[in-house]
């Protein structure tokens, strides 16, 4: 499957002649020179996209950044962008507009793909070069933001697990995201994606190096096919915690998680990983993790790993199987009349609703005003039974749903189970009103 949207330009970064001769010029030119290097791959995206977060399913319209680095169209954007999207529009800075398809994306690392080849090294990055940030900041097409990379290696605990982030004091708007970071060569070093509200001195985009190790991946299966071994992993050097580890290499096992292939193999708390396969890993500090962690999510599911461990003095060889990671996020649906969407349980989204229940459903939103706002349903709550049909998988709400909706005239009312916070009720959906018509 390619892309729609076709363009009529390759995007390659600057010459890398003389770049000393040319940072000794006129500050001022190196900055338009740059800019007029990769604007023309700068795509203002727009994306109506399908939401359920207000308890009801509803269209709505947001707009992005992109980058095209290729002839026939082939762009890269967030996964926040094109999230749920079922309609997706490109518009090229000559004016040029294009319906795009996507083909492929990955939440982990808030990416989205449509065939991309990034000409940007970020690797070569140091903390006080000068980078730019392009996009559609608010909706405004063609914007570009100049300032320094602040930190090259960024860890931000909970928003990736895979990749940390290149820190910039060049403004990153809403709008922004999937837009390039640029360095004065005028070659792409990173993904704009993450930035204040307005504007401000902290902006993060992800590593142009750490998207190329995943691009293969999402070519070939429209993901990126992470492999799962189920490790809580810590630092040799915890500051936070303020624990340190006896050793300058590896990284340690915080905790296993129950029935993974780790804690099935055998792995213990504060088993120290050396390497895996003759691979060595180490994360002396938090900032080690994601590699750590991206080594690991990018080996083959297909054969078991070879962890060298220490535990305690004691060298030790332990093989583990792994899984496939699969989807980190789980499916919605919205109930009409009944007044609220649900969502499916997830052990990597809502590890603490998987701890109540591995299998099942939960209130994601609620409508209000509406019945089941009337009823007292609260989000995340998990439905365990409607009258006496048990609830297990949205499959199953839905068929409950849609019998309800054929006979609302004879039964208007039903009897729902639910597990909230971990305590057992009931309550009574009166569904007889229709909310939609007031």
């Amino acid at each position: 499957m390619r892309p729609i949207c076709i363009l009529a330009l390759l995007i390659t970064p600057l010459a890398a002649a003389q770049p000393e001769e040319r940072l000794s010029g006129d500050f001022r030119e190196i900055v338009r020179h740059a800019t007029a290097e990769v604007f023309p791959a700068v795509v203002y995206i727009k994306v109506v996209r399908e939401s359920n977060e207000l308890g009801e399913r509803k269209n709505q319209e947001i707009s992005g950044s992109g980058v095209a680095i290729s002839p026939d169209g082939d762009v890269i954007t967030n996964w926040h962008v094109i999230d749920k999207a079922v309609e997706i529009r490109c518009l090229l800075s000559d004016g040029r507009h294009y319906d795009a398809e996507l083909l492929g994306s990955d939440k982990s690392l808030d990416l989205a793909l449509i065939h991309l080849e990034l000409d940007g090294d970020s690797s070569a990055l140091v903390e006080g070069d000068f980078v730019m940030a392009m996009g559609a900041p608010w909706g405004l097409n063609r914007s570009v933001t100049i300032g320094i990379v602040s930190c090259t290696s960024r860890f931000l605990e909970g928003t990736s697990e895979y990749s940390h982030w290149i820190q910039t004091d060049a403004a990153i708007s809403p709008g922004n995201s999937g837009g390039p970071l640029v360095n004065t060569d005028g070659a792409i070093v990173g993904l704009n994606t993450r930035g204040t509200l307005m504007g401000g001195d902290m902006g993060f985009t992800i590593p142009a190096t750490i998207i190329q190790t995943v691009l293969p991946s999402l070519r070939e299966n429209g993901s990126v096919d992470w492999t799962w071994f189920g490790l809580q992993l810590q630092p040799i050097r915890d500051f936070d915690r303020d624990v340190y580890f006896n050793a300058d290499s590896g990284v340690i096992v915080a905790e296993t998680d129950p029935a993974s292939p780790a804690r099935e193999a055998g792995l213990l708390a504060q088993d120290r990983i050396v390497g895996v396969n003759g691979i060595p890993l180490t994360a002396l500090t938090y900032e080690g993790l994601p590699t750590v962690r991206r080594t690991l999510g990018l080996l083959p599911k297909d054969a078991a790993a070879r962890f060298s461990v220490i535990r305690g003095d004691t060298p030790l060889e332990i093989e583990i199987m792994p899984r496939h990671k699969g989807s980190i996020e789980g499916k919605e649906q919205a109930l009409e009349r009944w007044d609220f969407t649900a969502k499916a349980i997830n052990k990597f989204e809502t590890p603490d609703l998987h701890y109540y229940r591995d299998k099942g459903v939960f209130v994601f939103a609620v409508k209000y005003p509406g019945n089941a706002a009337m009823a007292g349903l609260q989000a995340q709550d998990i439905i365990i039974q409607i009258d006496t049909t048990p609830i297990e998988t949205l499959e199953d709400l839905e068929a409950v749903h849609k019998e309800a909706l054929e006979n609302v005239r004879f039964k208007p009312r039903m009897v729902f189970t639910l597990l909230r916070a971990g305590a057992r009720r009931q309550v009574v959906l009166d569904f007889s009103r229709d909310y939609s018509r007031d």
